[in-house]
């Protein structure tokens, strides 16, 4: 018989769309890492539909604060995907204020939800950000 996944085990997985190359699209995730475009990136990330992937300063859930909100609001996005790692986790609401202020929607979700929210918004053509912690 086939042994169960541990809960806090994410295995790495590779996902396929049909967005238009020139968009960022997560194309996989594992332990430690994201692949955005068929490159792999580790570390936490902030990731727009069109532009470079950026290296997020944030490198554990604990750092997120309302600081970290003013360098997503620098990129005008409608919606903030927060992808906390392994599990779901809602950061202070100190931090989902500051969005709410600028009227921007804030989603918290682990990270490999959110990396698959992310691509279905982008396919939409939303302005999204994707504040991504690592597996």
């Amino acid at each position: 018989m086939p042994r169960a996944a541990k809960p806090d085990s994410v295995p790495a997985l590779k996902l396929h769309t049909d967005s238009p190359a020139s968009l960022n699209t997560v194309t996989g995730y594992g332990p430690g890492f994201i692949e955005v475009n068929r490159a792999r990136h580790e570390g936490a990330l902030l990731l727009l539909p069109e532009g470079p992937i950026l290296n997020w300063a944030v490198s554990q859930f604990e750092q997120i604060d309302p600081q970290c909100v003013s360098e997503l609001l620098a990129h005008t996005p409608e919606i903030v995907l927060l992808g906390t790692g392994v599990r779901q986790r809602f950061p202070h609401p100190r931090v989902s204020a500051a969005l709410a202020g600028a009227r921007i929607g804030l989603d918290v979700m682990d990270t490999p939800a959110a990396c698959r929210t992310y691509n279905i918004l982008v396919a939409e053509g939303r302005r999204v950000i994707a504040a991504l912690l690592p597996i």
